[in-house]
């Protein structure tokens, strides 16, 4: 089978190879996916770069954590689960539940754990979950991490989102547009930013109620706050960069959800809070028990994750490129080939 891999110690993307490798087999309480689609995330350009947490590579790793395919084979001991079911992975392997904990375990894609770009994958029965009957492979491979990243921000905590309640989007990256679709669906009202009209044109058309330039309008976070008297949820993807005006963008008891390093300098004061008895929120994905409620919300609202683009698995380090570009509008698909072909 194919499998890409990220080199011990890597720091460019030159160090992402193809490889061919024998097919593993589950053992006791694992099963054996065969991927059929992966998608990227940011931290999926930090990795092979070195810059992720813990700095580069410790070891080879076949990198991303979101696929989504089909059981192709069952270890012993495993129950609820039967050749053929269509899954994804879950971010974290152990987070079955509950709020955020020491023991999580690796996140998939990273060093210590074996990611999804790869033909067939050996995972923990318990690290999967049934994929909406309603989303394609390539539309399944965008929720593990962008999808419960959002459905965390907005659905989980101590106020989940209502509806009539608003919500403020950062730019249009994958779990942006996610949170888009999760909040339209939930009756919300929602505010969208980007630099680019063309893209706040499209935003628009997938319901946004109110698009704001934010290279136009500098103080974007006030004007947020114009035009809903206080925003209820706000999804931070930028980090510090942006941390100042989504506080003020926030009203009171409004939650921060803090998600983003796409910035690293900036005024992250906090103290904007305490006038409006407003809050931040870490968010570092979620759990299978959240991956499991989105996929139910994705079937029962009709949500169809928003895709740029998909590339084969050869050109993987085109998808790469492609997703850290300035045009990118929702996610990046890489598909792999059927079994046989």
């Amino acid at each position: 089978m194919q499998q890409w891999i990220i080199a011990k110690g890597a720091t460019s993307l030159d160090a992402l190879t193809l490889r061919q490798v024998p097919v593993p087999q589950p053992g006791p309480g694992e099963v054996l996916v065969r991927v059929r689609a992966c998608s990227l995330n940011f931290r999926d350009q930090a990795i092979p770069l070195g810059v992720y947490i813990g700095g580069p590579v410790r070891e080879d790793c076949v990198p991303l954590s979101d696929g989504a395919g089909e059981i192709a084979a069952i270890g012993t001991g495993v129950s609820g689960l039967a050749k053929g079911d269509r899954v994804a992975g879950t971010f974290f392997r152990d987070w079955i539940d509950g709020p955020p904990n020491p023991a999580v375990g690796p996140a998939l894609g990273a060093a210590g754990m074996l990611g999804m770009l790869q033909d067939y994958v050996v995972l923990p029965a318990h690290a999967v979950v049934k994929i909406a009957d309603s989303l394609s492979f390539d539309e399944a491979a965008c929720l593990p991490c962008a999808g419960v990243t959002a459905w965390n921000a907005l659905m989980e905590g101590p106020r989940p989102l209502k509806a009539g309640e608003s919500v403020l989007i950062l730019g249009t990256g994958g779990v942006s547009l996610l949170a888009l679709q999760i909040a339209k669906a939930a009756g919300a009202k929602v505010v969208a930013t980007s630099s680019s009209d063309e893209k706040l044109a499209r935003v628009k058309a997938l319901g946004a109620d109110h698009c704001i330039n934010y290279r136009t309008t500098p103080a974007w976070g006030a004007e947020a706050a114009r035009l809903t008297g206080g925003i209820d949820h706000v999804v931070e993807v930028g980090g510090a960069g942006t941390l100042a005006q989504s506080i003020a963008a926030v009203g009171f008891a409004g939650e921060i959800a803090l998600i983003g390093v796409l910035t690293r300098e900036g005024d992250t004061g906090p103290h904007g809070l305490m006038f409006k008895g407003a809050s931040i929120r870490g968010i570092f994905v979620g759990s299978k028990a959240m991956a499991e409620k989105l996929n139910a919300f994705v079937e029962q609202h009709g949500i169809r994750p928003v895709i740029d683009r998909t590339f084969p698995m050869e050109q993987a380090r085109d998808a790469y490129a492609y997703q850290s570009s300035p045009a990118l509008f929702g996610k990046v698909v890489i598909t792999l080939p059927k079994a046989g072909s």
